[in-house]
């Protein structure tokens, strides 16, 4: 096997934490790659102007595969008042750094897995009909358009003449908020395009003719957005009629989305949706396996080979500064499995998975979350594992 090289962005927070640990996963289990150290994030946004700079641009170029660990986003406002003096009131304008690289690189395809962990104490139940509780087995796979819609970044406060003179021509603005002093006006656009709709389409009925399930499950609301959320559905179910004859295509609103997931999310295998709402019905599906610190993620495109692996969770920076890391490392480990995948090492991915499903089921080594307990350094005392402590426990399953 060549030797790789892989871009590492620890990010901020807990992101460095969690990625040390996953990298040492992977040593154990075999992968021998290079690491780069790739700067992304809020300092970086604080020093220089620049959360994704383009020394991390270039690594990206010329390697191709990266893991991120996680970021630090705030609002406006407060990104303003935190960069260095030096560069205030010279222009500059925080955008998230991964979304920014979403959009460069084109990684507009997103898939996100949430699948049960037998054992996993926060799995969810249900009571059924004779008293007793069922665990349903979830096994869902969220294709996300990751470049496009509610995050595509094109919007405007206090809009100029051009913008706003071109929304007075929608009859339903110029009745609605023509009303609106341009000065008070905010507006964020929801734009899909058929090419980037249909590839993200296409791969989530590849995967379920793969994975050999029946149908895929359009999540959006057309009932009431009705050219870009039309537009996605149509494209699903004339693929379904052209292309893809034994697959059928489910429409489901993103809001009866988050009460049937509850009901029954063993009912669900393939879900795809537009950028925001693959980000909600992904975070809500997490919720059903463990959380965040179970949730995972993988990013590419397929023109130009450029992936990136990561959580979803967040920088959670009121526990990075802990003398001891509490946090799950589940969810990163599980993004370097993804990872795995992608390179074609799927004896690695799989001996990993099998390691951290052991560990998950024997129970003995538990993160706070999975004990749930309230996220302060006392949960050592209460039982719960250290971060490196349960990705020590992964790597002796490996062992």
């Amino acid at each position: 096997m060549a030797k790789r090289t892989i871009v590492a962005m620890p990010g901020d927070g807990i992101g460095k934490v969690v990625l040390d640990e996953a990298i040492r996963v992977l040593y154990a289990a075999g992968f021998e790659a290079d690491y780069v150290n790739g700067d992304i994030g809020w300092d970086f946004w604080c020093k220089e102007g620049n959360p994704l700079p383009d020394r991390t641009i270039k690594l990206l170029e010329e390697h191709k595969i990266g893991l991120f660990g996680a970021i630090t986003s705030k609002p406006k406002d407060k990104a303003a008042s935190e960069l260095a003096p030096e560069l205030r009131d010279k222009g500059y304008t925080y955008y998230s750094p991964i979304v920014t690289m979403r959009q460069k690189f084109g990684l507009d395809i997103c898939m996100r897995p949430c699948q049960t962990l037998k054992g996993n104490p926060l799995n969810f139940v249900r009571r059924n009909a004779a008293g007793g509780v069922d665990e349903p087995a979830v096994d869902v796979m969220i294709f996300r358009q990751n470049t496009e819609g509610l995050y595509g970044g094109v919007e405007w406060t206090n809009p100029g003449d051009q913008v706003y003179d071109a929304l007075m021509t929608h009859p339903r603005f110029s009745v609605n908020f023509g009303w609106c002093p341009r000065e008070e006006l905010a507006v964020s656009t929801r734009i899909v395009t058929k090419k980037f709709s249909t590839r993200i389409i296409r791969a989530a009925f590849e995967y379920a003719k793969k994975r050999g399930f029946d149908k895929i499950t359009v999540c959006e609301k057309p009932n009431v957005i009705r050219e870009t959320s039309g537009m996605i559905l149509k494209i699903a179910q004339e693929m379904s009629k052209n292309e893809y004859p034994n697959i059928w295509v489910e429409d489901v609103n993103i809001d009866a989305m988050m009460m049937w997931l509850t009901k029954n999310p063993e009912n669900y295998h393939v879900i795809v949706a537009e950028n925001m709402f693959g980000d909600i019905v992904s975070d809500a599906f997490a919720g059903l396996i463990g959380g965040l610190g179970f949730a995972t993620s993988a990013q590419f495109n397929p023109d130009s080979g450029v992936a990136v692996f990561e959580p979803t969770h967040g920088s959670a920076p009121k526990y990075a500064n802990f003398d001891t890391s509490i946090v799950n490392p589940i969810a990163m480990i599980m993004s370097a499995v993804m990872m795995l995948e992608h390179l074609n090492e799927f004896d690695m991915a799989n001996r990993i998975r099998k390691a951290v499903e052991e560990v998950v089921a024997e129970g003995k080594v538990r993160a706070y979350d999975m004990l749930k307990l309230k996220g302060t350094p006392e949960v050592f005392a209460q039982g719960a594992a250290s971060t490196h402590e349960l990705a020590e426990a992964i790597i002796a399953k490996l062992k």
